[in-house]
């Protein structure tokens, strides 16, 4: 009898045991969360950060596209702005962007006239886009590619102050306004820097020996017009962008004319090349970001100028210091490249 009492009190222990949920279900998946661990995601309606849009064409070369993203990507991020890079923009992509800020645009242009004046909230910038006005908010970078007369003016410059008896020349666009304009600044910053640059030994040629090449002269052909320079024996001479060609450069080179550029094309000439003088886009647009963000637009700005591919052997640190000074005070309208000095 009481062997069966003891069972019972066991059996209705382990049977209270088990309501209180002491007992571990056997079919339980321990990677289930419990009720209790369920996570349910709450929508907030804070609108989104200020959005920064970089149109650049497909087609860039890789290097560039890097650089230029990379450049407004952390201007972006420096002003709290979300970022997107796109290939094309329309005036559909506007509908579904209610926060957007700024938009950057490099050639082509989408029509950025049009689109400014449909969304005055956005500020517009047109990178070395050539045939637009700015406006309200608009603004424009580089329109009109190298400053040519800034550019020409210390080829002038630099070009005299190297070349020991001022022999120096120029090999430019015949019969064109640029050309023109480069002439005249180039002789403009000689004589800034010697006056009357008078040659002190024989031959008294007189400086700058002009080559200038025809429009409708074959680019194969312009190795051609490096002849005169070296038949009125100049050392120091100056490359319009607008006729640079490899083979001139070498043709330069081989004739042992130390050569003044926008850009140095390849490392057979390091020996040769003076300077290169730049303008540069992203110095430009870091200047101007802070009024795009402010809303103060409708610019139209040059591209600055920077000294690249210096070569110590010719142009010596010190005279490059002097150089520097002296485009500082030209991009800062100290100096007037195309009036006489």
């Amino acid at each position: 009898m009481w062997m069966k009492t003891a069972s019972l009190i066991v059996l209705i222990f382990l049977a209270g045991c088990s309501l209180l949920g002491g007992g571990t279900p056997t079919n339980a998946d321990p990677g289930s969360p419990s009720p209790t661990e369920v996570v349910t995601e709450v929508q907030t309606t804070t609108p989104s950060s200020p959005l920064a849009i970089l149109v650049i064409p497909a087609d860039m070369p890789k290097k560039d596209s890097d650089m230029y993203q990379a450049a407004i990507s952390s201007l972006a991020a420096g002003s709290g702005l979300r970022f997107q890079i796109r290939n094309s923009l329309s005036t559909t992509d506007f509908e579904f962007e209610s926060n957007l800020k700024i938009v950057v645009v490099f050639p082509p242009d989408p029509g950025l006239s049009q689109m400014a004046a449909s969304q005055p909230g956005v500020q517009f910038l047109a990178v070395t886009i050539p045939g637009l006005e700015p406006a309200a908010n608009l603004s424009i970078v580089g329109a009109q590619g190298t400053p040519i007369e800034n550019q020409a003016f210390m080829a002038g410059y630099i070009a005299s102050l190297l070349s020991q008896d001022f022999r120096v020349g120029i090999i430019n666009q015949k019969d064109t306004p640029a050309g023109t304009l480069a002439n005249e600044a180039f002789y403009n910053g000689m004589t800034f820097y010697c006056g009357l640059c008078n040659p002190l030994f024989p031959p008294w040629y007189e400086y700058p020996v002009h080559s200038e090449i025809p429009s409708d002269i074959p680019q194969s052909q312009y190795r051609f017009y490096a002849d005169p320079l070296k038949n009125y024996m100049v050392d120091f001479a100056y490359v319009m962008p607008f006729v640079a060609d490899p083979d001139l450069f070498d043709t330069m080179a081989q004739y042992g004319i130390n050569i003044i550029s926008e850009s140095m094309p390849n490392d057979r000439l390091a020996s040769n090349w003076v300077v290169s003088i730049q303008p540069q886009v992203i110095p430009a647009i870091k200047a101007i970001w802070s009024e795009l963000l402010e809303g103060n637009s409708g610019q139209d700005l040059s591209l600055p100028l920077f000294l690249a591919d210096v070569n110590p052997d010719l142009l010596s640190p010190g005279k490059q210091a002097d150089v520097q000074q002296v485009l500082d005070r030209l991009q800062r309208g100290e100096i007037d490249p195309i009036a006489a000095p």
